[in-house]
């Protein structure tokens, strides 16, 4: 490979390389380093801005421009059963290396903390799927209602014509124009990075150390192991032979960014781009990568069940095999609460406080809040790079076991 080509090829990935270590550097030498949160800001804000009517009109015209509405079923049920699948592995996985390694050894201080009313169980299926006022899907606070709007709205343009209307080529149209809209913004991406790890390391860097030390090591080193060990083998599994070092090759982009960003929400435009440069079909790739964005959450059922062993170590409890059940359970249901918000908003923790400590809120849920901001970049990072992953499972049960093969024979003669 020619020096110009690799430049050409790799220069946004080195940049971005760039500003990740050059602000983990600042902000380990600089206290002040907190000064640059807003460069970071800046650009997650503006991703925000973009993901979400891009996820509205990716979903429903993906669903709107496919050939019949069975297709677009057959996708979307298998996409949900491979990250119900993926989400409850990560969870086991998890809760050996806790039963083996335990995360709290001797005595624990804590101090209480308060907790405001929570939601009742109703109230929080009304609010996770639904919104009363046609404005308020417009947000990225509601991005699994606005999911669900798409879908209706895709099926329902179907039912109307599909591809033959109007109204599905505007939302192709409309989709692709969004995509280049993302691109412009990603060549801010260096700065957003170096401002954000710049602030992340100058004000966690002191408790990275500290009394979590111990869960915060086991839980990074597993979430790349995960994907190191599990990844090759989900890709593997969908798209065959030499999926895996293909895999790789697209995979840095979606975790150096959702590890950036803490958000899954905001990974969602570079998914798209590696899927399409991958070769998955957009008519897979419209549907996972938005969905994958809200309900897709390996690292999160990761977390649940570490931030559970870690309370049931501070109150002295045994996490056994009956609560272990309910806990994995709970951990890939309740993922679906952490949505893309960077840090969930605290709503999965409150979950699993609930649940597991009703009698101890007042001192879990600030300390499964202090843990679940401490681990949100590798959570969200094997969250959103899974998404990517998950496209090739979804690919081989929608366009068969060679899709893969296909593509790279359409690449060969081109």
């Amino acid at each position: 490979m020619k020096k110009g080509s690799f430049w050409k090829n790799y220069w946004f990935i080195i940049c971005m390389l760039a500003g990740i270590i050059g602000g983990c550097i600042v902000g380990a030498v600089w206290p002040g380093a907190t000064a640059l949160e807003p460069l970071g800001t800046v650009f997650i804000n503006l991703m925000f801005c973009v993901v979400v009517p891009m996820v509205f009109c990716s979903i429903a015209s993906a669903i709107a421009n496919m050939k019949s509405a069975k297709r677009a079923g057959k996708v979307m049920s298998v996409t949900i059963i491979t990250f119900m699948v993926t989400a409850a592995i990560a969870a086991v996985i998890m809760y050996a290396i806790v039963r083996c390694i335990p995360l709290v050894q001797g005595q624990y201080e804590v101090v209480e903390g308060e907790v405001g009313s929570t939601l009742g169980v109703a109230d929080m299926i009304i609010n996770f799927f639904t919104k009363p006022d046609f404005a308020e899907l417009w947000s990225r606070r509601a991005i699994l209602p606005l999911i669900i709007a798409a879908i209706l709205f895709g099926f329902g343009v179907q039912m109307n014509g599909g591809p033959e209307t109007k109204t599905a080529q505007i939302l192709a149209d409309v989709t692709g124009c969004i995509m280049k809209t993302v691109k412009i913004i990603s060549f801010y991406a260096p700065i957003g990075f170096f401002g954000f790890f710049a602030y992340l390391v100058a004000t966690y860097g002191p408790e990275l150390i500290g009394d979590y030390s111990r869960t915060l090591i086991i839980y990074y080193a597993l979430c790349f192991a995960y994907m190191f060990i599990f990844f090759p083998i989900y890709a593997r599994f969908g798209g065959g032979k030499g999926a895996g070092k293909i895999m790789f090759r697209h995979l840095f982009k979606p975790a150096a960014v959702s590890f950036g960003t803490c958000s899954s929400v905001a990974t969602i435009p570079t998914n798209m781009e590696e899927a399409e440069e991958t070769g998955i079909n957009k008519e897979v790739s419209d549907i996972v990568l938005p969905l994958g964005a809200t309900m897709h959450m390996d690292g999160s059922a990761m977390s649940a069940i570490m931030k559970v062993a870690f309370l049931f170590g501070i109150f002295g409890q045994d996490f056994g095999t009956g609560r272990a059940i309910l806990a994995i359970i709970v951990a890939v249901f309740s993922s679906v609460a952490m949505s893309g918000i960077p840090g969930g908003g605290g709503t999965g923790e409150l979950v699993l406080c609930t649940i597991f400590f009703p009698d101890q809120l007042a001192i879990a849920y600030p300390i499964a809040i202090a843990l679940g901001n401490l681990v949100d970049p590798p959570a969200t990072m094997v969250n959103a790079a899974g998404d990517y992953v998950a496209s090739y499972i979804v690919s081989r049960f929608a366009d068969g076991k060679d899709w893969l093969q296909k593509q790279l024979k359409t690449k060969t003669k081109a």
